[in-house]
């Protein structure tokens, strides 16, 4: 049962790849069989050393995007040593353990990231249902009544595959006339060989193709570190995202080497393996593989076959699950805090816009911090008690809340110094230090108090605090 379900998530997972990855060798420039083959090395490798069983990486259109400017500008030659040095990057990311800097996203951009993708999906089908034969539309109706209604009877088959087959049958056997995935891009033929270096490997060549390589390797690996994320959630596992990092790495330049273009983790098909198709292990992105090589070598002829339209409709239902309603239910918006909605909303209309995914997590990233840094550079408060009369008189000042170099900053203007008698006490027992910002304001509050003839003494620091202030006070100016 395992077994028949993994290799059926990876059939209709290859059904729902291949006209993306034409798709996409249309937009970077390249042949269609080179998106093809290489999507067909990623799948194969990445299912033996990725850190993310049942993810699906293929040439991806993020990635398409990135280096379709290089082989415009220079030709298509440069493309291999691009996609060797973006493996590089992406092998020492792994290898230094960054991919924990993915622990950093905040919920709210990974939210506008979901929503944005089913978005981007469903946008890229309509293009299949206008301007079509009208046959289209009831071939449309009959593959989304499949999806749906197949699973109230039985599970042991996909119903995106059932549906794919019964309307490429239907197609097939009526001698209809609807534009199908052959229209898309020839997919035929004999495998390529060994992509030739046909560039001179010297520091001319590197400083024509690093731009572009940095750009692919933080593409690829901000899409792949998401969608990891994604499918942990979906499957309530845990992945190896360092492992699937440096996985990625050598994954892209096998498929440089064979193949010629670079990949990432492929969102939508994804979605349909581990969701629609219910997989969950290697067997699943192998098989994809597999048949991605049968598919393009010994059965091209029935691959052009397959309708449009049916594989528009799996993918239109794909991104309707994919988006995440309850975060945009005007319930949930009124109780949500308007920052975090804010970082939603930004994230999905810069992916949207630019159809780009990692800048709208980039953007949504630095949009958080903006907005978390603003809020936290007030959350440290200061209370005066002064004690006693005369010249036995104290003052006595309570920091309470962390102090880092967004919230120490104003700290120097929370104390009285003119007005205060000859000893003060600064209690930091309900407050940490956290930077060396935090030190220098500190310091700069006792100098002051030193101006106006008073003696300022600090306490209440926890053993980590201490030591740290210890270590800086009176060495930072």
């Amino acid at each position: 049962m395992l077994l028949s379900r993994e290799v059926l998530a990876g059939i209709v997972t290859t059904l729902a790849l291949i006209p993306e990855v034409i798709s996409f060798s249309v937009i970077a420039g390249v042949d269609p069989k080179v998106s093809l083959v290489a999507s067909i090395v990623l799948a194969l490798s990445m299912s033996v050393l990725g850190g993310r069983p049942a993810m699906v990486t293929a040439a991806a259109g993020s990635v398409a995007l990135v280096v379709a400017p290089l082989v415009k500008d220079q030709g298509v030659e440069y493309l291999l040593p691009a996609v060797i040095l973006a493996g590089i990057v992406q092998i020492a990311f792994g290898l230094l353990g960054f991919a924990r800097l993915a622990r950093f996203i905040p919920r709210s951009v990974m939210l506008g990231f979901v929503n944005a993708l089913g978005i981007l999906i469903f946008v890229a089908q309509v293009p299949h249902l206008i301007d079509v034969p009208w046959l289209v539309y009831p071939l449309f109706a009959l593959t989304v009544v499949i999806i749906l209604v197949l699973p109230r009877f039985t599970k042991a088959v996909p119903a995106p595959l059932v549906a794919i087959v019964v309307v490429t049958a239907i197609v097939m056997l009526a001698h209809l006339t609807v534009p199908n995935v052959g229209d898309e891009g020839a997919i035929g033929g004999a495998l390529p060989g060994i992509t030739p270096f046909l560039v001179p490997l010297n520091l001319s060549t590197l400083a024509i193709v690093w731009p572009t390589a940095l750009s692919v390797a933080f593409v690829g690996l901000l899409e792949t570190l998401l969608t990891a994320k994604l499918v942990d959630d979906i499957t309530d596992t845990r992945s190896h995202k360092n492992r699937e990092s440096w996985a990625l790495g050598v994954a892209n330049i096998l498929a440089g080497f064979y193949g010629g273009i670079a990949g990432c983790a492929m969102i939508g098909q994804t979605i349909v393996n581990v969701k629609m198709a219910r997989a969950r292990t290697r067997i699943s992105t192998f098989v994809a593989g597999l048949v991605l090589l049968a598919m393009v070598t010994l059965l091209s002829d029935v691959m052009a076959q397959i309708p449009m339209v049916a594989l528009a409709a799996v993918m239109m239902i794909v991104a309707i699950t994919t988006v995440d309603w309850h975060s945009v239910r005007p319930s949930t918006l009124r109780r949500m805090p308007l920052p975090e909605s804010l970082v939603m909303a930004v994230t999905i209309a810069v992916v949207v816009a630019t159809g780009n995914l990692a800048i709208g997590v980039l953007v949504g990233v630095v949009l958080a911090m903006v907005l978390f840094a603003r809020r936290v550079a007030h959350v440290i408060s200061v209370t005066r008690v002064v004690a006693g009369s005369g010249p036995d008189a104290v003052a006595r000042y309570a920091v309470h809340g962390p102090l880092f170099f967004g919230s120490s900053n104003d700290l120097v203007e929370r104390f009285s110094y003119a007005d205060d008698p000859p000893a003060v006490v600064i209690d930091f027992s309900d407050s940490q230090i956290w930077d060396a910002s935090s030190v220098a304001a500190l310091d700069s509050v006792v100098t002051k108090y030193r101006q106006h003839g008073i003696e300022a003494s600090v306490e209440g620091l926890d053993g980590r605090s201490s030591v740290f202030h210890r270590r800086l006070s009176g060495h930072l100016s």
